[in-house]
């Protein structure tokens, strides 16, 4: 096919550049010459990007080539999350467009197969070209789970494929002749070259290869990405290449004149770190062509177990008036004699409280538990909340399912049950005629439970599924249980299951069936094994009682599976099924011809195909979609029906259909459709809009709902609605020896004269210290000597030293005439080096307080817990907070606190002076913050982050200039502490209490990770932590119990220490993946990627006590605390030391540094 693609050109301007879309995995850019002059040829005599060139072939009609150009902000922004990260030091990419080019399951030519081309080898790869105003990028994909093959026959031999860019022969200025113009190779002739496509990079992302080609109509320039090392991100669970198979009909599709089969438009799915995501296999080859056994087909009776609970949920007598909601949206009610049912309407099928459009692909999700043995292991694999994910094509029966975070001693084992997920390939399978599948006949409310006996070991596995119906995302929702014990199958072999039949018998409320089923096991050596397993499953389910109409169901059904691909993937710990099924009769013969019974139809995923006379048939696209059934493209009901959703209420369009939500502060009425406002308590003492006396004399308490209660506040009297001054002085209140003032609210008592004190305790006066004498005798000589009935003062330029009240001199003394402080001794005496400015004042330590000592303190679970104290985490898109209850996650309470749309923020810290919580943002960067008690954001560069309450400043990690920064808490006055010996620097607090003043970090190098500390200054820079560490990402300092403790993702142990690098110890180990961690009396709580959870664990037991599962599951970042009080504790810089600008704590003294870009004069000194 051809079409116009706009690329940026040497003279600023745009060029449009007619390219052709070839099925041998090429873009040309002009006219492309017949196979023989580039197959196995690179570089090529005309202009082409060949992203997996060779002799490629996609007429068995599995094979597919989609493309379009997009220019959404959606697909815009993960073209430029991919560009920024393989050129991680070029500013403003901003492209405009997207071409955006997909071949999807292309095969070899020329490779014989199995004769209906399913077993074929195929791969999947794709090409981005992105434009903006200064220069063309090319993103090329390729599968993570590696390339089915890698050469193609070419002349009779067997050649490497091939891929980079071309301009093809040029004309020579001086002559007519032709020559190579500039060509770029990714892959090389060798074999092994192409085999990296898959399993490197330049972009920091396995398989994605990103290259700037130039400035002028297209590739005369090829410059390749800078990253060839793999994100951390890499290493975890769903990594793997996904390619949607829906497409998004939105967008035109481009159809190919050179094949007559229409083309849809697909989007690649991109790696996004932050977003949940469905595990769809791409469907491979098998191993080797199934064995095809004669089957005699039989009926088997199952005795029905007493025990089974078949109540999933009931109909009741009642009639459609009042129970028309319990019916699915695309359902009729209709009353019957005794009690009333739900039907679904032409152009869907279930049973009437689940419904779904014909041809509509469907999804399901749910968790995995299971407590499993392997081979003869005395001790089980447990694991819990396991994501199950699942895709059908319902017009043609496939099936994939996806289970992630299974461990690599039980993945391999778990191979030769396809069927844990397969239900759902039974619940959409291919109807031949006059047969239904699961779902058309029980809809997606089900129980299901399966006995596996493996021979000849005799080993049993039970396994337990409750389908829960569909979910407001229109995704079926599925829980399941493993309990037992499994033949083990070695690590490194592959697994392929025969297809098999399996005959299923229909009951009232009951589903049985049974099967025997063979596999074979590849071992690592190359030797083979062949197995057996018994199947007995048995489906409950909720029929409607009182339907007087009930449509005949065939007794017995047959249910046939073919084209079985297992696979585990031990790097990413994914266990994957893929499989085609057909339901009809048990009479053995082939099915039925028709491309509508047998799959190959070619309708649009989103469409029904209709079967009609002999082969011919009609593709109608499904309810909710609109097109000629080859391509059907989604209605916006929102858009074309503006009042669908009524007042109040928000419309959301989605694929096949639409959602309407209430607005805020309304919520749906007992109808489920109508929006009334919600009743919202009012705080009338916040507001303003109580009764009470004024704020002066009373105080409003907000006691819930819209109630509030008034008091009079102390020093007056009353209901709290009127309130009197109380004359403190006419009772008592004041020493004998005082006299006493009365005001508004207070009084204040004096001492006689000839007395000292506060006015409730009057002594005598003592003889007076030098300070007085000295404050005395200054006030004295500076009056005339005449009368005066007001006290000594001094004269105006006269400096009067400050006592305490002990009569001792200040540390800080200062001349307010000429603005000037300075610190002084005990005698009184100016310590040198210490005298300021106007408008500043120095931090002086007094010199006759000895400071509190530096060691141990009581143990922290003895130690009671301020209330108030909440946990804040970062999730994509926003930041939670949870409650604590003591050391108790009050989960109840949790929620959001900030909602950040489109941001990605990493790390969170709070400042206990100002209320403020900060956090980092690998989006902008940034580093913002927002008042804990509301208001807006404010923008404040970054990845870990620490805050120093007392001096009033931030420090942070960034681990794209790697180096560690520190600025004032308002963003200004930045200063790099450390640029070398940095890899990949996350985690940092600070100690900023006198005594140890430190700042501790982590550096996550996989070649060298390292714990390290420095003074809060960056002088004394040491490596704390050098042994046994993987992937430090979570760091966290106690100052009660002086304990630095650490969350590895590599050792997956949590282990703490004291700040001297003595008394290491483990706390838990065997965690899964963490990011972050933060103390809080005696737990320490920490994030984790794979659990995607808030986990506590007790120091003093040394083992996990709770999680908290936020309700959008997805990966949890930066976590930290709030406590209601800043700690007691002083530094030398709380009043910013009397430095001009950056004043750093150290260790004995502190030290006035200067920012990096500075305006005006700046003085550096140590102190």
């Amino acid at each position: 096919g051809s079409l116009d693609i706009h690329v940026f050109a040497d003279n600023n301007t745009f060029v449009i550049i007619q390219s052709q879309i070839n099925t041998n995995g090429f873009l040309s850019v002009e006219e492309p010459k017949v196979e023989s002059e580039y197959l196995g040829k690179m570089p090529a005599s005309f202009g082409m990007i060949a992203v997996f060139l060779g002799d490629l072939d996609n007429s068995d009609g599995v094979g597919k080539v989609y493309y379009r150009q997009d220019s959404r902000p959606s697909m815009l922004l993960r073209t430029t999350d991919h560009i920024s990260q393989a050129f991680p030091q070029d500013d403003e990419i901003n492209p405009t467009h997207a071409l955006i080019i997909t071949w999807e399951n292309v095969a070899a030519h020329g490779v014989p197969g199995r004769g209906d081309g399913l077993d074929r080898k195929r791969n999947t790869f794709q090409l981005v070209v992105a434009s903006m105003a200064s220069a063309s990028y090319a993103i090329l994909f390729y599968p993570r789970e590696g390339l089915q093959y890698i050469s193609t026959p070419v002349a009779g031999q067997s050649e490497p494929v091939h891929a980079g860019f071309s301009q093809g022969l040029v004309q020579a200025w001086y002559s007519w002749s032709s020559t190579q113009g500039p060509y770029y190779r990714i892959a090389t002739d060798d074999e092994a070259s192409v085999r990296q496509l898959s399993e490197e990079t330049n972009s920091g992302r396995r398989g994605v290869w990103v290259y700037e080609i130039g400035t002028s109509p297209i590739f005369s320039s090829i410059t390749p990405g800078q990253v060839t090392n793999l994100s951390p991100e890499e290493g975890i669970a769903g990594g793997q290449m996904e390619y949607p198979v829906v497409p998004e009909p939105p967008q035109p599709s481009y159809p190919e004149p050179t094949q007559p089969s229409y083309l849809e438009p697909i989007e690649p799915r991109y790696p996004e770190p932050v977003q949940p995501r469905y595990l769809e296999p791409v469907q491979p080859a098998q191993a080797k062509p199934p064995r095809y056994e004669p089957q005699t087909p039989q009926v088997v009776v199952v005795d029905e177990d007493d025990d089974l609970d078949v109540d999933v949920f009931a109909y009741n007598s009642e009639t459609c008036s009042s129970n028309r909601q319990k019916c699915s949206s695309f359902a009729d009610c209709k009353d019957y004699t005794n009690g009333y049912c739900c039907h679904c309407r032409p152009g869907f099928y279930g049973n009437g409280k689940d419904c779904v459009a014909e041809g509509k692909p469907q999804r399901m999700n749910g968790k995995v538990n299971g407590r499993v043995f392997v081979g003869n292991t005395p001790s089980p694999l447990e694991f819990s909340n396991n994501d199950l994910h699942s895709y059908v094509v319902a017009n043609d029966g496939r099936a994939y399912v996806a289970i992630s975070t299974i461990p690599a001693g039980l993945g391999p084992s778990l191979q030769p049950l396809s069927s844990l997920g397969g239900v759902i390939g039974w619940a959409f399978a291919l109807e031949q005629p006059g047969y239904e599948n699961g779902f058309s006949i029980i809809g997606g409310v089900f129980s299901r439970q399966a006995e596996v006996t493996f021979l000849p070991g005799n080993e049993r596995l039970t396994i337990k599924q409750e389908f829960k119906g569909i979910d407001e995302h229109d995704h079926l929702v599925v829980s399941t249980e493993l309990e037992g014990r499994l033949p083990e199958v070695p690590r490194g072999s592959t697994v392929q299951i025969d297809p098999y039949k399996e005959i299923y018998q229909y009951g009232s409320n009951l589903i049985t069936s049974s099967s025997n089923r063979d596999y074979t096991v590849s071992l690592p050596d190359g030797s083979v094994q062949t197995k057996t397993y018994q199947w007995r499953q048995t489906i409950t389910y909720q029929s409607c009682p009182n339907d007087e109409e009930v449509r005949a169901v065939q007794s017995t059904q047959q249910l046939s599976v073919d084209q079985i691909f297992v696979m585990y993937d031990s790097g990413n710990q994914l266990i994957r099924y893929a499989m085609s099924n057909k339901i009809g009769s048990i009479v053995s013969g082939p099915p039925e011809q028709n491309p509508c019974f047998t799959g190959r139809h070619g309708c649009d995923t989103n469409a029904a195909c209709r079967p009609e006379e002999g082969i011919q048939f009609t593709c109608e696209c499904s309810t909710g979609f609109t097109g000629d059934g080859r391509q059907c493209y989604d209605i916006d009901e929102c858009r074309e029906m503006t009042e669908i959703c009524g007042s109040h209420a928000i419309c959301n369009n989605q694929p096949g259909t639409f959602r309407c939500e209430c607005m805020d502060s309304f919520q749906f009425a007992s109808d489920g459709k109508t929006c009334v406002e919600v009743d919202r308590p009012i705080d009338h003492c916040q507001r303003g809009t109580n009764n009470c006396d004024i704020p002066e004399r009373a105080r409003c308490s907000y006691t819930g709902a819209s109630a509030y209660i008034c008091s009079c506040l102390s020093g007056f009297v009353g209901d709290g609605y009127t309130c009197q001054d109380v004359d403190e002085c006419e009772q008592g209140r004041c020493h004998q020896d005082a006299v006493c003032y009365n005001s508004q609210g207070s009084f204040t008592c004096q001492c006689h004269p000839g007395f000292h004190g506060d006015g409730f305790q009057c002594t005598p006066e003592h003889e007076k210290t030098q300070c007085e004498r000295d404050r005395e005798s200054i006030q004295v000589s500076s009056n005339t000597g005449s009368f005066s009935f007001f006290r000594p003062r001094p004269a105006v330029s006269q400096y009067v030293p400050t006592c305490n009240q002990h009569g001792a001199y200040e540390p800080t003394q200062c001349h307010g005439s000429i603005g000037q402080c300075w610190c002084v001794d005990g005698n009184g005496q100016e310590i040198p080096n210490t005298r300021t400015g106007p408008g500043q004042r120095p931090l002086c330590i007094d010199q006759g307080v000895i400071p509190p000592p530096i060691g141990p303190t009581t143990r922290p679970d003895v130690s009671p817990v301020a209330p108030g104290t909440h946990l804040l985490f970062a999730q994509s898109g926003k930041i939670e907070h949870i409650p604590l209850d003591g050391y108790s996650m009050n989960k109840g309470e949790a929620k959001a606190l900030l909602h950040l749309p489109d941001r990605v923020a990493i790390a969170v810290a709070y400042d206990c002076v100002e209320k403020m919580v900060y956090w980092t943002d690998i989006t902008g960067p940034s580093i913002s913050k927002a008042s804990l008690e509301g208001g807006d954001t404010i923008s404040l560069s970054p990845e870990g982050l620490a805050i120093d309450h007392l001096a009033r400043l931030m420090f942070w990690t960034d681990s794209m200039k790697d180096r560690i920064e520190v600025a004032k808490l308002d963003g200004s006055q930045r200063h790099v502490l450390f640029d070398t010996d940095l890899v990949n620097p996350r985690p940092i607090v600070a100690d900023p209490s006198y005594g140890y003043v430190r700042l501790y970090w982590a550096d996550w190098n996989r070649d060298g990770p390292k714990i390290e500390m420095s003074n809060m200054d960056g002088t004394d820079r040491t490596v704390l932590v050098k042994d046994d560490l993987g992937l430090p990402n979570g760091l966290t300092y106690d100052p009660e119990s002086q304990q630095l403790c650490w969350a590895d993702a590599g050792t997956r142990k949590v282990q703490c220490m004291d700040p001297n690098g003595r008394n290491r110890r483990t706390i838990v180990e065997g965690i899964q993946y963490p990011f972050a961690i933060v103390s809080h009396g005696r737990n320490l709580y920490y994030t984790d990627w794979r659990r995607e959870a808030v986990v506590a664990v007790d120091r003093t037991t040394d083992r996990e006590t709770d999680e908290f599962l936020p309700q959008k599951r997805s990966r949890v970042y930066g976590i930290a605390t709030t406590p209601t009080q800043c700690p007691q504790a002083y530094n030398y810089c709380s009043n910013n030391g009397g430095c001009s600008h950056l004043c750093l704590p150290r260790r004995g003294g502190f030290t006035c540094r200067c920012p990096d870009m500075v305006d005006g004069s700046c003085v550096e000194r140590n102190l």
